[in-house]
C-alpha cells in the first residue's frame, strides 16, 4: 500500500491548494470562504521521485459537541490515525494564532511525524519565525498557490517516506469500477456511503448540503476494486446561486461524466420530484448505467404500491432507462443495503454487454416480420443490416435504404425490442442510422 500523507490545519490556510498542487490537478474545491472542505479527500500524489497518497482534511476548528464543526474535527482526527506523515499548515500572513497552538498539541498527542509548513510565504509581510513557538521544529516556507518552496518540502518529506515506499510492481493492475452516488441534497447519499464502507468515512448530519466535493474513495467489495464517488446534492439550476455551491454542483456533474455506474438515491417518503428525473436524464444522456436506490424504505407503509409508482415514474420520465433496477433500502439502519452492490455489478455487466452480429440480424428480421417498417412514397423502407458498434453503453449501427425517413416511433420500437430480447435493462441504448448496403455482403467470415 502506498504511503499516506495528511494535510491538516486551521480553515483557509491553503490545505486544498497544496492538495491540488501535490495531486497535479484541481481535485479539491478552492474558495476564499473558510471551511469549504468538510470531508477528507484522497488522491495519488507525487513530489519529485516520491509517490504517495495525499489526504485533504477539513479545517481544524472548535465546536460544541454534536455540531457540524465538531463532526468535521472528528473526521480530521480520524484521518490522523491512518497516515504515515502529517503536513501541518499555518498561515504566514496571519501569524501564530491560538488554534495553531491547540492543534500542535493534538499532533504531539497522536505521535505522528509532522512537518510544519508556513504557507502563503510569498512576498513581503510573511514571517515564519514566530512558528518556532509551536515546538515542531523549523517551519518550511512555501507558497502552495505559486509552487514555491516545494524543494524544501521534498527534502523534509523524503526521509519519512522513502524507506518503506512499496515497489511499483506490487501495485494492483485491476482497473476499478467507477461508481458515483448521485441525488438531491439530504436524501442520504453520505449515510449510504458510510454504510457500504462499514465506517464513518463521510461527514453526515441533518443539515442539507454538507458534502461539497465529489470525494473519491478506493474500496474493495468482495475482492472487486471499486472507486466510489460521494457527491454534493444536485438542486435545480435556478436555485444554485452561490459560487461555492455552483463549484460543488460542477464537481458532482464531473463525477457523472467519469463514472461507469451511477446510483441515484431518492427519498421514498417523498414523491419522485422533477429534479430526480432531471438527474436521471442527465445520467442517461452521459451514457452511464443507472441503479435506483430508494432510501428510507423503513418509513414507507404501502411498499408495493410505492415501488410500482417510483419505477413507472422514472420509466415515463426517462424512457432511455426502461427496466431500471430499483433497490429499496435504509441507509440509516442498513436494511437492504446488501442488495445494492450486486445490482451495481449486474448493471455494469449489462453496460459492457456485446451481442454477436449474426444474432442481431436474425433478431432484426424477426422484428420486421412482427412489425414491418412504414411505407415511404409507396415503397417499404428496407432495414438491411445491424451490428453493434460499441459498448459502454450498448451502441448499434442500423443500415437502411433511407435512414432519414425512418420515423422516431419505429426507432423506439426497435430499441424497446432490443432491450427486451437481449436483456438490457436500466442502461441507455444508442442506435445510429446509416445508409448503405450490408458492409459484409459478399465477404467471407
Amino acid at each position: 500500500m502506498a504511503r499516506r500523507v495528511a494535510i491538516i490545519g486551521r480553515p483557509n490556510v491553503g490545505k486544498s491548494t497544496l492538495f491540488n498542487r501535490l495531486a497535479g490537478k484541481k481535485l479539491a474545491l478552492v474558495h476564499d470562504l473558510p471551511g469549504v472542505t468538510r470531508d477528507r479527500r484522497e488522491a495519488p500524489a507525487s513530489l519529485g521521485d516520491l509517490h504517495f497518497t495525499v489526504i485533504d482534511t477539513a479545517g481544524l476548528d472548535e465546536g460544541e459537541k454534536g455540531s457540524l464543526a465538531a463532526r468535521m474535527r472528528a473526521q480530521t482526527e480520524a484521518a490522523l490515525g491512518d497516515v504515515d506523515a502529517v503536513l501541518f499548515l499555518v498561515d504566514a500572513r496571519a501569524g501564530l494564532l491560538a488554534p495553531d497552538r491547540d492543534f500542535a498539541k493534538l499532533l504531539r498527542r497522536h505521535g505522528k511525524k509532522a512537518i510544519l509548513i508556513a504557507n502563503k510565504s510569498e512576498g513581503r509581510g510573511a514571517d515564519s519565525d514566530v512558528f518556532f513557538a509551536l515546538g515542531l521544529g523549523e517551519p518550511i516556507a512555501i507558497s502552495a498557490e505559486h509552487g514555491e518552496g516545494l524543494g524544501e518540502l521534498y527534502d523534509a518529506l523524503a526521509p519519512l517516506l522513502r524507506e518503506e515506499e512499496p515497489p511499483a510492481e506490487h501495485a494492483s493492475a485491476e482497473k476499478p469500477l467507477l461508481l458515483a452516488i448521485i441525488g438531491r441534497p439530504n436524501v442520504g447519499k453520505s449515510t449510504l456511503v458510510n454504510k457500504l464502507l462499514g465506517v464513518e468515512r463521510m461527514l453526515t448530519g441533518p443539515e442539507a448540503g454538507i458534502t461539497r466535493d465529489a470525494v473519491a474513495i478506493d474500496w474493495s467489495w468482495r475482492g472487486r476494486a471499486i472507486r466510489l464517488f460521494d457527491t454534493a446534492g444536485l438542486r435545480r439550476r435556478p436555485r444554485v446561486t452561490e459560487k461555492l455551491e455552483q463549484l460543488a454542483v460542477d464537481d458532482a456533474r464531473e463525477a457523472i461524466r467519469f463514472a461507469e455506474v451511477c446510483v441515484l438515491v431518492v427519498d421514498s417518503t417523498q414523491l419522485l420530484e422533477k429534479q430526480d428525473l432531471t438527474i436521471a436524464r442527465e445520467i442517461a444522456e452521459e451514457g452511464r448505467a443507472l441503479v435506483l436506490a430508494v432510501n428510507k424504505w423503513d418509513l414507507v407503509e404501502n411498499k408495493q404500491k410505492k415501488l410500482t409508482e417510483l419505477r413507472e415514474a422514472i420509466e415515463r420520465g426517462v424512457t432511455q432507462l426502461a427496466g431500471i433496477t430499483a433497490v429499496t433500502l435504509s441507509a440509516k439502519t442498513g436494511a437492504g443495503v446488501d442488495k445494492l452492490m450486486p445490482a451495481v455489478i449486474a448493471a455494469h455487466e449489462v453496460w459492457n454487454k456485446r451481442i454477436p452480429t449474426p444474432q442481431l440480424n436474425r433478431w432484426l428480421e424477426e422484428a420486421q416480420a412482427r412489425n414491418p417498417p412504414p411505407l415511404v412514397s409507396g415503397r417499404r423502407l428496407r432495414l438491411r443490416y445491424m451490428t453493434q458498434a460499441n459498448i459502454r453503453p450498448p451502441t448499434f449501427a442500423l443500415f437502411a435504404s433511407k435512414p432519414g425517413e425512418l420515423p422516431d416511433s419505429y426507432r423506439r420500437y426497435l430499441v424497446n425490442q432490443l432491450r427486451e430480447s437481449f436483456d438490457l435493462p436500466g442502461v441507455p441504448i444508442r442506435m445510429m442510422l446509416r445508409k448503405g448496403k450490408n458492409p459484409y455482403e459478399g465477404k467471407r467470415g
